[in-house]
């Protein structure tokens, strides 16, 4: 299943991830893993959060986005929950590009049972109509 955060900048994106992981953690019998770009999130979560930053990996394009994601997905199979915040950001600011990644993603989350949740940067207007037939609003 896939969730997606969305709004602008500063509308509150990462404090509802952040809320989101919390509630996981707990409920969680498998692990947690938040993918982010940059250390922002390092203090926020609690340590039993697998936290990877995209950029100590070099992670750019929605390609290598796809790989680490998948990485995650087939190295540990009790991965529950997987948070990914600022989407546009690791792959590209293209909705079109985001749309396909999204179909590519949703093939996987099938396969390893995983709740998915990705912030987006944008208004939801802006997102291809074909996202919304893949994802749940969160």
């Amino acid at each position: 299943m896939i969730k997606l955060i969305i709004g602008k900048k500063g509308s509150g994106k990462t404090k509802k991830l952040i809320d989101a992981v919390l509630k996981a953690v707990e409920a969680s019998e498998g692990h947690v893993v938040c993918v982010e770009k940059g250390p922002s999130l390092t203090y926020d979560l609690p340590h039993k959060v697998r936290l990877i930053n995209t950029e100590e990996y070099g992670i750019l394009g929605y390609d290598m986005f796809y790989g680490l994601i998948s990485g995650i997905c087939a190295g540990n199979y009790d991965v529950t929950h997987l948070f990914i915040d600022a989407t546009l950001r690791i792959g590209d600011r293209n909705l079109e590009n985001f749309a396909d990644f999204i179909q590519k993603i949703n093939d996987l989350a099938n396969k390893c049972e995983a709740e998915i949740v990705f912030t987006v940067s944008c208004d939801e207007s802006e997102l291809p109509k074909r996202v919304f037939d893949i994802v749940e609003k969160y």
